[in-house]
């Protein structure tokens, strides 16, 4: 219907037009870039809405389409909007770069982000210039990137400089990151790694570590929590990761983003910095699909609305049931018999995530939980004439982690309880 050009509700026409991005994205991705109408449709459309979108809204739902499709040829529109747009749609922009592969992060790219960390051209929100300076990190980073990226800590408002500092030190952990040699040289001079430099006391944190590690599969947690100098939340980011073979799949990665509120707890803004709307809001990438954002409220009169009518209930990411395997053999015995095999396997999931704030008590809670289950059936029957025998095996797995945050910011400094809950695995 949307690409017929039908009116539709704003929440159907933003989920198609990401899954449209997301549905290019794998045609093309298993060489399938041939069926020419289906893929040529789908990006025309994609292209032709967001020249046309006049709300930056719209803008950034079209952007994620793109990052979804993840086609080189469109790298240079990203580019183009994640250095002169707006924050909203630069943060979307570099969000999506951020997602394409190694190789197509080229030497125009990388320009293009060091322009926006060092913001040559002008004053870009934090967060944006903190996913510049991931992409420049990443991708086989120079070893200048990398010197100057540690030197611009110096200037930065410590919480970002910690932040930043922290994924540095991360990468020197992870044995699978790509700058790690690189940096572990770097730190062996002492004009960079000094006191000065790493005695940031910020309340931001990056931490990833490993859930499971066996000989073909790595599964990691990561979580990213960035404040605001007054002690705020501004952004959480959990992600559940699989590692193999050197490829990354993005299984699960959930997060919250809460802007503008500065102007609240009464903070000066930094010189050359716009004074963004207030806003806070939920991301989800399931399988490394980007879903529709979801807005918690937009502006201060929205915000006071949703606080007296808050029903406290959890809003619903992502849920349902997927079919991974369905395989169904008849194989002939040397007897003359005939086995009949079935296997099917299925994954159900459900990932919920709930925002509370309460003016009165001055509290801010968020909850993102997360469920899954896997199942296999296996079935082998034998039918003859003077002879019937069925094995049948069942197997499921479930699992459920709950990652909760509790802000109080009645005094300063403010206080913070994180709590993250794995469930015992039930295997039957």
């Amino acid at each position: 219907d949307k690409l017929d050009g039908k009116q539709l509700a704003p929440e159907t026409w933003e989920t198609g037009i990401v899954a449209v991005g997301s549905l290019v994205g794998k045609l093309c991705q298993q060489k399938l870039c041939g069926l020419q109408q289906v893929v040529e449709r789908g990006v025309e459309t994609i292209l032709r809405g967001l020249r046309g979108a006049k709300e930056e809204p719209e803008v950034v739902i079209y952007l994620l389409a793109l990052g979804n499709a993840m086609l080189p040829e469109t790298i240079p529109t990203l580019l183009d909007h994640a250095e002169d747009g707006p924050t909203a749609v630069t943060a979307a922009a570099t969000s999506a770069l951020q997602r394409f592969p190694i190789p197509l992060i080229s030497s125009k790219v990388k320009r293009v982000m060091r322009r926006i960390f060092h913001q040559k051209r002008k004053s870009y929100d934090k967060t944006c210039r903190l996913a510049a300076a991931e992409i420049l990190l990443y991708n086989h980073p120079s070893p200048m990137d990398v010197i100057n990226i540690l030197l611009a800590t110096s200037e930065m408002e410590t919480e970002t400089a910690t932040f930043l500092l922290l994924k540095v030190q991360n990468s020197l952990r992870d044995h699978h990151h790509l700058a790690r040699n690189i940096m572990k040289d770097i730190m062996g001079d002492p004009r960079i790694n000094n006191y000065n430099f790493f005695s940031k006391v910020g309340i931001s944190s990056s931490f990833s570590g490993s859930l499971t590690v066996t000989q073909d599969l790595i599964s990691t947690f990561g979580l990213d929590l960035l404040f605001l100098e007054g002690g705020f939340l501004r952004k959480s980011v959990s992600d559940f990761s699989l590692l193999s073979h050197g490829q990354r799949l993005r299984a699960a990665q959930v997060s919250f983003e809460a802007q503008g509120m500065e102007s609240m707890m009464g903070e000066n803004l930094s010189e050359g910095e716009e004074e963004p709307e207030l806003m806070a809001g939920m991301s989800a990438t399931f399988f490394d699909i980007q879903l529709r954002p979801i807005v918690f409220f937009q502006g201060y009169t929205d915000l006071m609305a949703k606080v007296l009518l808050s029903s406290g209930e959890p809003t619903s990411v992502v849920k349902g049931n997927l079919l991974l395997m369905d395989h169904h053999q008849v194989i002939p015995l040397q007897s003359g018999l005939q086995v009949t095999v079935k296997l099917q396997g299925g994954l159900g999931l459900d990932i919920s995530a709930g925002m509370d704030v309460s003016i009165w008590e001055q509290e801010l809670k968020t909850s993102v939980n997360a469920r899954g289950s896997l199942t296999m059936d296996f079935q082998a029957e034998l039918d003859s004439p003077f002879l019937q025998a069925t094995l049948r095996s069942q197997t499921e797995v479930e699992t459920s982690i709950h990652f909760d945050t509790m802000l109080r910011f009645s005094s300063s400094p403010v206080l913070m309880c994180l709590q993250l809950r794995e469930e015992q695995v039930p295997y039957r």
